[in-house]
């Protein structure tokens, strides 16, 4: 896939965070159903409704899947799927203090906060590039070059 050539399928999901003592957390989901029992682990996310920005998208599916309403969120750029046409924007962001995960929709079997370092042995291999560009955020670095290269492309 080279740059500029559209992809077939665009999604929007959120990266949230939240710090328990001396330990980071990510809330991740688990895909539901048999044939996804040894599927990894991905970030909230799913497809714009017709007209819905991104951010929004980020948002609805968030709460949509795991019942958590996301706060403030920055933009972190995308990432391509290596073996399908599938693109993932992300939003980054604190997860609220009283945010529960639950599995709110019938396509997630597990909404959990995930240790950060187990969290990347979890996760889809094509989203682990968005854990990099959390921590990026929590410290307050740059997100250069810009996030909208391809992860082959970086």
């Amino acid at each position: 896939m080279t740059r500029g050539e559209v992809r077939s399928r665009e999604s929007a999901g959120t990266v949230l965070y939240r710090q328990i003592g001396d330990q980071l957390e990510v809330l991740l989901v688990h895909p539901a159903g048999a044939y996804n029992r040894r599927a990894p682990w991905g970030i909230p996310k799913g497809q714009p409704n017709p007209g819905e920005d991104l951010e929004a998208t980020a948002r609805r599916e968030t709460m949509e899947e795991t019942g958590v309403i996301a706060e403030s969120l920055i933009a972190v750029g995308f990432v391509d799927y290596t073996r399908s046409r599938k693109r993932v924007h992300a939003f980054v962001g604190p997860a609220p203090v009283q945010a529960a995960p639950r599995c709110a929709s019938w396509e997630v079997d597990k909404a959990e906060f995930i240790e950060v370092s187990r969290a990347r042995r979890i996760i889809h291999p094509d989203q682990a590039t968005l854990l990099d560009r959390m921590l990026k955020v929590l410290a307050g670095e740059s997100l250069d070059p810009p996030r909208d290269v391809a992860i082959g492309d970086q």
